[in-house]
Parts: C-alpha cells; sequence; structure tokens
C-alpha cells in the first residue's frame, strides 16, 4: 500500500528530541506505508532553510510560498517566481487568507494570495490554500484570478458541503487533516461523505493537528495513516482503495508521477 501526506511542515519536527533526523522521520513513516511527502514552505527565507535541512529525496516534494500569517517577514514576487519554478517544487504555497489572528492587513493579505494564484497560472502548478475566518474573500480571490486554470487544493478542511461545492466547481481538491478524527467532527464528516473520492486528499500538517489517538503528542508523517483509515471508514470504502484513489489525487493535482524507487506496491 502507498500513502502520501499531502501537507507537513518537515522543517518544524522535532528533532532534538524525538527524531534522530530526516531519515529516521522516513523511515517511521514508510513503516505504515506513507512513502511520499510534499513538504511546505511558508515564507520565502524558509524556503532556503528547509531545502538544505531536507536535501534531494525521492520522497520528499516541495512547496514555494507566503503563509498570510507570516507578511512581516522579507519576500518580493520576482523571488517567489524563481523559487517556484525550481526543480521540484510542485505547487505555490501555503498561501491564502488568515482573518482570525489579523484583520489589520487584509488588503496585503488579498495581495499576496492573488500574486500567488498568477505565478501558479504562469507556471501551470496548482495553489495550496489557507483560510480561516475568510471563507467569502477566499472563495472571491480565487473566483476572480482565475483558479481554474492551475488548480488546487484546499488544506486542512473545516468548512461546510457548500464551500466544498463551490471549491470543487473551481477544479479545486479538498484535503483533510487529523480534525476529521476529534470529538466535535461530526459536520466534517459529512463533508468527508459529501466529497467524490476522486477530488480528495489526506495530510498531518505536522507537526501541528495530531489524529485520535496520538492526541497530546506531536504529529508527523507516520500519522497521516489513522487519518486514511478513519476517512476510508467514513467513505465506506476499504483503506487500500482510499490509499490508491488519495495518491492519484495527489499525482494529478501536482503534475507527479510517483518515482519507482519508492515501491508503490
Amino acid at each position: 500500500m502507498f500513502l502520501v501526506d499531502s501537507h507537513c511542515h518537515l522543517d518544524r519536527l522535532n528533532y532534538q528530541t524525538l527524531h534522530q533526523n530526516m531519515d529516521d522521520v522516513m523511515e517511521k513513516a514508510r513503516v505504515r506505508d506513507v512513502k511520499l511527502i510534499l513538504a511546505i514552505c511558508t515564507t520565502l527565507p524558509g524556503f532556503y532553510t528547509m531545502t538544505k535541512m531536507i536535501g534531494q529525496r525521492a520522497d520528499v516534494l516541495f512547496s514555494c510560498g507566503i503563509h498570510p500569517l507570516n507578511l512581516d517577514e522579507p519576500y518580493n514576487f520576482s523571488e517567489l517566481r524563481r523559487l517556484a519554478a525550481r526543480e521540484g517544487v510542485v505547487a505555490l504555497g501555503e498561501t491564502g487568507l488568515d482573518y482570525y489572528y489579523h484583520q489589520d492587513n487584509k488588503d496585503q493579505q488579498q495581495a499576496v494570495f492573488r500574486e500567488h494564484i498568477r505565478v501558479g497560472r504562469e507556471q501551470n502548478k496548482p495553489v495550496i490554500v489557507h483560510t480561516r475566518n475568510a471563507r467569502e474573500d477566499t472563495l472571491a480571490v480565487l473566483r476572480e484570478e482565475q483558479v481554474r486554470e492551475c488548480g488546487g487544493v484546499l488544506h486542512c478542511f473545516t468548512e461546510d458541503c457548500e464551500t466544498a461545492k463551490m471549491l470543487l466547481e473551481m477544479n479545486f481538491y479538498i484535503s483533510f487533516s487529523g480534525i476529521i478524527t476529534f470529538r466535535n467532527s461530526a459536520m466534517l464528516c459529512k463533508v468527508v461523505r459529501y466529497v467524490p473520492l476522486d477530488r480528495l486528499l489526506i495530510e498531518t500538517d505536522s507537526p501541528y493537528l495530531t489524529p485520535v489517538p496520538y492526541r497530546g503528542k506531536e504529529n508527523q508523517p507516520a500519522y497521516v495513516r489513522d487519518v486514511a483509515e478513519y476517512i476510508a471508514t467514513q467513505k465506506g470504502v476499504s483503506l487500500v482503495q482510499l490509499a490508491a484513489a488519495t495518491v492519484t489525487n495527489f499525482g494529478r493535482l501536482f503534475h507527479v508521477t510517483i518515482p519507482r524507487q519508492l515501491d508503490i506496491k
């Protein structure tokens, strides 16, 4: 079986006391059939740190972007374009809007979000979108910037079925995290059952949002299997079917051919 963690902050895991190194993280993941990870960037300076730490690996791909909560860190759009064009970078983001923590810079958030989509359209790479307390503006920006042309994914989905419907109509994928396993996830389970199997992704968002039964511990890519198992039950399909579908979806969205050396059997 083959599972993909479609959203992980590998550079933020605990390498002091929990993991020995990157190989240790990947081996723990592989033991649980997690064989490919998308490492997510949240600042442009952080992109250099992240890629240097991880190096070139067949089992890790990269995104490049500026998180809406990190707009006080250095960035310029020419650099974003250059980094996004690098080999191994398969997506723009994590980008989007977050009005939960910041409402005083909405115009700046929207301008940066729009630029990510424009670069995605130019380079034919999808956008990875974060939204919190900004549903209407997020959907409006996606429509206005014609995101359908490059596609994308709303990661760590916590919205309702109506939002999912509008995103699906814009050529988007929906990604679910460990939140789906939480006690108060009844509404989210309804969305999981609503989203077609061929438009669904799974993620950890490590080191955050640790799924049951590991609540209280740091999240890690290996735990995406627990997310997959829970979603498979909600969808009424086998774990093998869910895994195969999400790997196919990942490849289709990010224009990725799964490396043969990863042993997809």
